[in-house]
């Protein structure tokens, strides 16, 4: 198989799969002793994105593998082409998953704690079915509260590689910042 028909592969997977595709999910494609060592396929992933720089789309490497999407700064016209719009989230909302993110795992009465108001049930709710958090485990204290952590999902969703690639607490100036990222991305 010649690199430019390799190359021709992964990009159509990658375009069909309309999620993020890890390394071993690639090499999956191929038969048996025919698939591309991880090497090769990083590589040909550094070419796709080459090919693609500058255009309405990019290929973005997330913690789940690598996707294709959508710039951001093309963002906003593309989201018009559906008539849905994106959630806002609520400014507790936002406190409690940044919290959760940078304390994990977390229980909801330390997010009390440090908010100085209670969580709500629903806050809990909606980050858990958004699956941008999980129940890690339960804390050995009476009562055995859960301990709450983010997800592979929620580092997809924020494009993020790991949770090393969240930005400094000193650097975020404001959640309203971080809800109108969002709120792009979607």
């Amino acid at each position: 198989m010649t690199p430019d028909e390799l190359k021709a592969i992964v990009e159509g997977a990658l375009f069909a799969a309309g999620r993020a595709l890890s390394i071993e999910q690639l090499q999956a494609l191929f038969e048996e002793g025919r698939a591309p060592d991880a090497g090769s396929l990083k590589a040909i992933l550094a070419a796709l994105a080459d090919d693609y720089a500058g255009r309405g789309v990019q290929l973005q490497q997330v913690a789940s593998g690598w996707r294709f999407q959508v710039r951001s700064d093309v963002g906003p016209w593309v989201s018009r082409l559906w008539e849905e719009r994106p959630q806002r989230y609520s400014r507790a909302l936002l406190e409690t998953l940044a919290l959760i993110a940078y304390r994990q795992p977390i229980t909801r009465s330390e997010i009390e704690d440090i908010r100085g108001v209670s969580v709500s049930s629903q806050i809990v709710k909606t980050l858990l079915e958004r699956e941008w958090i999980r129940v890690a485990g339960h804390k050995e204290v009476p009562g055995r509260p859960a301990l709450f952590a983010t997800t592979r999902s929620f580092l997809d969703d924020f494009n993020l590689q790991s949770l090393a690639d969240l930005p400094a607490l000193a650097s975020i100036r404001d959640l309203d910042e971080i809800a109108a990222d969002l709120d792009r991305k979607q």
